[in-house]
């Protein structure tokens, strides 16, 4: 198979782009539900309420299903191509060097803000949580989250971070995963208990809403469902690169995460209707013992996702070590950025600049929409771009080479809409 030319390769048994992929296909399964399964959990109840209702949140989240799990194929089928092992290594081998120094600074830019949103997710489920246990008794010191964060990041996410594969997140996603279905368990079962504390409200019946308002819950949903990001390294550390087994992996990764969205969002909204919060938890009584056992949960969730998030962008800084003086002219050991005495600097000033990012900076709430946004391109855009070139190196029949083309195009044109509009919308909130 090494011998082989793109030409003559077949589809469904692409080349394996690293030396030893050991990734199982249920850890490929658990890592890309788990990079999906992230903050944007919280947010869904609310995009229900700021789409109109159920219908027609469900109707745009299964609009963007179909994206998603394209965009997911197309990234697979991209990497088997291009030979690269990274997101932004196979924009820059298919689309050319201009696109790939533009996958690099939105890939960067995305990453760095979504670790900072994950950040802060923890500090306030934290603080949320001590105020509960501690009732009204006065917030110690070692309870703040200039205290908690700067723990947690040094203690538990430096170590899980600065590992030199992805394949070990394998074992984190499965507790994380667990601790994300129980979040949307807790809101399920709360719903019909209705424990005491929890005030009812009226059944949320809202009127139709305006096409603007459904497509604003587009970068919720985008923010959500991200996953794209690990897609072409989830791959490519799969043992098993055939197209149609990393299709049955989307396929299962993203009806798992969308049942989870769907349980959240729906009863969550249809608890709270037109008072939920923007973060479903914090609509919940403090004192509830449940909602106090989801609160470390997601805690626990988010922080087994974060190492995944530094992995990718830890691959764009490692590309610019390699293009860098030290690697060229400096000392042999400091040639590969996968070594240690690279890699743990690296990780440590990841995590350094977004805790401190995610301690000083004013809340984050409405940049969300900004990540939703940048987030089209790793979704739509991209995936798109890559589908059009890439279909010029293989010997496809020319139906088939105009169908792909043909949807790469409208990809490429529905991630710029959602990516305008939602950036737009973004800007003038910020204003």
């Amino acid at each position: 198979m090494g011998e082989q030319t793109r030409g003559s390769r077949d589809l469904e048994k692409p080349l394996p782009v690293t030396a030893n992929p050991t990734l199982s296909s249920l850890g490929a399964v658990f890592i890309l539900l788990k990079s999906a399964l992230g903050a944007g959990l919280l947010n869904f109840p609310w995009a229900f309420y700021k789409a109109g209702g159920l219908v027609p949140t469900l109707l745009v989240a299964l609009v963007c299903l179909l994206f998603l799990i394209s965009g997911l194929v197309i990234l697979g089928y991209a990497a088997s191509v291009s030979g690269q092992t990274t997101y932004q290594g196979v924009v820059r081998e298919l689309c050319g060097a201009a696109m790939g120094k533009l996958c690099e600074a939105c890939f960067l830019t995305n990453l760095i803000m979504i670790s900072v949103a994950f950040l802060r997710v923890i500090g306030d489920q934290l603080e949320k949580l001590c105020d509960s246990l501690l009732l009204d008794i006065p917030q110690p010191w070692y309870a703040a989250q200039y205290f908690t964060l700067p723990l947690i990041s040094m203690l538990v996410i430096f170590p899980l971070s600065a590992l030199r594969e992805i394949a070990f997140q394998k074992y984190t996603s499965i507790l994380g995963t667990l601790a994300a279905c129980y979040l949307a368990l807790v809101i399920t079962v709360q719903y019909y208990l209705w424990p005491q504390g929890l005030v009812r409200q009226p059944h949320p019946l809202l009127s139709a809403s305006p096409w603007t308002s459904v497509l604003s819950v587009f970068p919720t949903i985008c923010f959500g469902f991200q996953c794209h990001e690990a897609a072409v390294s989830i791959y490519c550390s799969m043992q098993n690169q055939s197209l149609s087994h990393w299709t049955l992996v989307s396929v299962l990764s993203l009806l798992a995460c969308c049942l989870v969205y769907s349980l959240t969002g729906v009863y969550g909204f249809l608890t709270f209707g037109t008072e939920v919060s923007a973060d479903v938890l914090m609509s919940y009584p403090g004192n509830d013992t449940a909602i106090i056992v989801a609160r470390i949960l997601f805690a626990v969730s988010i922080v087994t996702v974060y190492p995944i998030v530094l992995f990718l962008g830890r691959s764009v800084m490692q590309d610019f070590w390699k293009r860098s003086y030290w690697a060229t002219w400096g000392p042999p050991a400091l040639a590969d950025p996968s070594e240690p005495w690279v890699r743990l600097p690296l990780t440590f000033l990841w995590v350094s600049v977004t805790l401190a990012m995610a301690l000083f900076l004013p809340d984050l709430s409405e940049i969300i929409s900004i990540i939703g946004g940048i987030s089209s391109f790793f979704i739509f855009i991209f995936p798109g771009l890559c589908l059009i070139c890439a279909v010029d190196t293989e010997p496809i029949g020319p139906r088939v080479k105009y169908c792909l083309e043909a949807w790469g195009t409208i990809s490429v044109l529905v991630g710029t809409f959602i990516f305008g509009h939602s950036t737009a919308d973004a800007v003038v909130e910020l204003l």
